[in-house]
């Protein structure tokens, strides 16, 4: 039985112990386990909120306890190892709760409350619990909710749970009948199994719920609450993450920090960090457009060049040629341009970046039957490691074995002459 609400000790006679799912009579040093006490303070996981962990220990030996589970019949498993010594059954153990981690994963199951009445306040009654996480570190909350959040409506939320932590309202736990509680107006959590009589939490007039967990005394425990994330989880769920107390305060750090290290980067105040990024964005997209434009002269410059390197091969003009520096937009402008000037034409050219190849081919429409661009570029983007394909008269395709380039544009001449012998 859980006897952990008001105390972090107690003594407690083992009354099991397991090794995997066997029973045996004692657990030696260095054996992992689950004991089984007659009573315990220790929160087996259920309702959202993660079991405790501590240390068991008696005058034959220690236990350390990782994780604390719930079984039917009301029984408290806990998980953990022999330290040292041996346990066994039937003797007496001094069971001890790490109290920081109890206070944690307080603090969060606290603030889960509040937050789920902030929601109900500022989205509206339709709102309700779909699901939830409370550690020690963070606390998760999924709730019924048609679409993503807005900033504002999330800084309303955020502002309500802290107004209500500020306030510091006593945490009041009554036990009632179920009728009488739902009567009152407490809600029932998600995935809570209720028997006739419930503890009811109320944290003043804000929050009034049905929960078996571990809380603070009173909301001011809590200290600060940040909201750390927002997103969908499924169709019309939506999932909030948060933090309180100590890791609330070091998410504050870890964002003045970064916030800081920003300023001292663009050489400006706090405060003028936004307005300095936004310049920087517009400058940005200033400088790509330039040098966009610069691409396009200096590859119709190399295309005006490389006309004079096209070779014939019957009736048409072959040209296979690479590009230095040419994206792949950049490549298709000048497709075109070499296409128009050349007429009845196969044209394929290349660039490198790193190890990475580029690959665009075109044919004219008289060869999109006989010679369709799609197997053009792809004869080329084999040999270079890739593939691709695209319509009848352009298609691109890229590589990762630029090294192979050289010889796989040579080749382009031929093959053509081939298929059009063919």
């Amino acid at each position: 039985a859980f006897e952990g609400y008001d105390q972090l000790t107690r003594m407690a006679r083992v009354a099991a112990l397991y090794r995997g799912e066997d029973p045996v009579e004692q657990l030696e040093a260095g054996e992992e386990g689950l004991v089984v006490l007659e009573a315990t303070p220790f929160y087996g996981e259920s309702g959202g909120q993660v079991g405790d962990a501590g240390r068991l220990h008696g005058e034959a030996g220690a236990f350390v306890v990782t994780d604390t589970q719930k079984y039917p019949g009301e029984v408290i498993g806990h998980h953990g190892c022999v330290e040292s010594g041996a346990l066994r059954v039937g003797e007496s153990l001094a069971a001890e709760v790490d109290a920081g981690r109890r206070t944690a994963t307080a603090l969060n199951h606290s603030a889960t409350h509040l937050l789920h009445a902030a929601l109900r306040a500022e989205l509206g009654e339709h709102v309700a619990q779909k699901g939830s996480l409370v550690t020690p570190q963070r606390l998760r909350f999924d709730f019924s909710h048609a679409s993503a959040l807005t900033a504002a409506q999330l800084v309303r939320i955020e502002d309500l749970v802290n107004e209500q932590v500020r306030a510091n309202h006593a945490v009041d736990v009554e036990t009632m009948a179920l009728e009488a509680a739902l009567e009152r107006g407490a809600a029932a959590l998600f995935g809570e199994k209720y028997g006739a009589r419930v503890r009811v939490l109320s944290m003043g007039d804000f929050s009034v719920e049905l929960c078996g967990g571990t809380h603070v005394t009173r909301t001011g425990d809590i200290g600060l609450f940040r909201l750390v994330s927002e997103s969908g989880v499924a169709a019309g769920v939506r999932r909030i993450e948060a933090v309180t107390g100590v890791a609330a305060l070091t998410l504050v750090r870890e964002r003045e920090t970064a916030l800081g290290e920003a300023a001292r980067l663009l050489q400006c105040d706090l405060g003028d960090v936004p307005d300095r990024l936004s310049a920087l964005q517009r400058l940005e997209r200033e400088h790509a457009r330039d040098l966009q434009q610069i691409k396009s002269r200096l590859a119709s410059q190399a295309g005006d060049d490389l006309l004079e390197r096209a070779e014939t091969v019957g009736d048409i003009k072959v040209l296979a040629a690479e590009i230095e520096q040419a994206d792949a937009k950049t490549l298709r402008e000048t497709l075109d341009r070499l296409r128009n000037r050349l007429g009845e034409c196969a044209v394929v050219l290349a660039s490198r970046d790193g190890a990475k190849v580029s690959l665009v081919a075109g044919v004219s429409a008289s060869l999109k039957d006989s010679l369709p661009a799609g197997r053009l570029v792809n004869q080329v983007a084999a040999q270079v490691g890739g593939k691709g394909g695209g319509r009848p008269d352009m298609a691109m395709a890229g590589g990762n074995q630029p090294e192979h380039l050289p010889a796989a544009l040579d080749g382009v001449v031929p093959w053509v002459r081939e298929q059009l012998a063919t």
